[in-house]
């Protein structure tokens, strides 16, 4: 007989309760070129995904395809090193499917991070943008299909995907530390091309900061189980009508490096005051 999601959640997560002694209540998913993080965190466990029972294999160069528990900012947690896009192949259910398993074992936070392409006309190139809300631009939500309610409810409110408290504690580490954050509404797209200008201008009229390929799947699914979500973008490139420059994933890449002290600053100080 065919497994349902159900049984397949419960799954991995009893693989995983037998692979640490104890479980983490907070998860970080590790966008592109944000895998420094890693480097900090005090770890007790790396499990590859090709290991993990029902879990999809990163295909994207510069996701290295690991769960990792550790210590970070005093706090024990889990983090996706590499996650999984719509434009992979992947179907919604097996992008969020990790998030799921989260909840089960029983993560009540969860810290998402990305790339994304800035049109907002007051963010450069390196910035870190506290994501405040979202714009839902892919063609599959991942909620389509049977509600499982013991998952969360049918219709779930979107009204604060993105917890206010969080954004709240992270803009007070930032005055306090003297960095630049920027806010703003993040539109996710199925990908894998670049915007065209015409797009970005599009995006950037109906409300958007920044695009990119990713994180609003997770969050939906998180929202759906009850989970509160902090969300932040690197500023990796810029477009609009009147950018001329062709992005590239290389650059992407760079300069989200650029930009992880930053990142890796804030959220050590969030999980420490959690």
């Amino acid at each position: 007989m065919e497994k349902t999601m159900i049984d397949k959640i419960k799954e991995t997560a009893e693989f995983i309760r037998h692979q640490s002694e104890e479980m983490p209540k907070i998860a970080v998913i590790l966008g592109t070129g944000l895998g420094d993080l890693v480097n900090h965190i005090e770890i007790k466990k790396e499990i590859p995904y090709a290991e993990i029972p029902n879990f999809p294999v990163s295909t994207v160069a510069g996701h290295s395809g690991k769960l990792i528990f550790g210590n970070l900012g005093g706090k024990f947690i889990v983090a996706m090193q590499g996650r999984f896009h719509y434009y992979e192949g992947y179907d919604m259910k097996q992008v969020t499917f990790p998030v799921r398993v989260f909840k089960e074992i029983g993560v009540e936070t969860l810290f998402v991070s990305n790339a994304a392409g800035g049109m907002n006309k007051d963010f450069v190139v390196g910035d870190v943008m506290i994501i405040t809300d979202h714009i839902n631009l892919f063609p599959e939500n991942p909620l389509r299909g049977k509600n499982y309610d013991e998952l969360g409810p049918r219709f779930p409110a979107m009204t604060e995907a993105y917890s206010h408290a969080m954004v709240d504690m992270a803009d007070a580490i930032a005055r306090e530390d003297g960095i630049r954050l920027m806010h703003g509404v993040y539109v996710g797209t199925p990908g894998p091309t670049f915007e065209t200008p015409a797009e970005y201008e599009y995006f950037r009229i109906i409300g958007g900061d920044a695009v990119g390929m990713s994180t609003v799947p997770e969050v939906i699914v998180a929202n759906h189980a009850g989970m509160k979500v902090f969300g932040v973008s690197v500023i990796t490139d810029l477009g609009g009508k009147d950018i001329h420059e062709v992005p590239s994933h290389e650059e992407v890449q760079q300069a989200a490096v650029k930009a992880q002290p930053v990142m890796t600053h804030v959220i050590k100080k969030m999980l420490e005051r959690i």
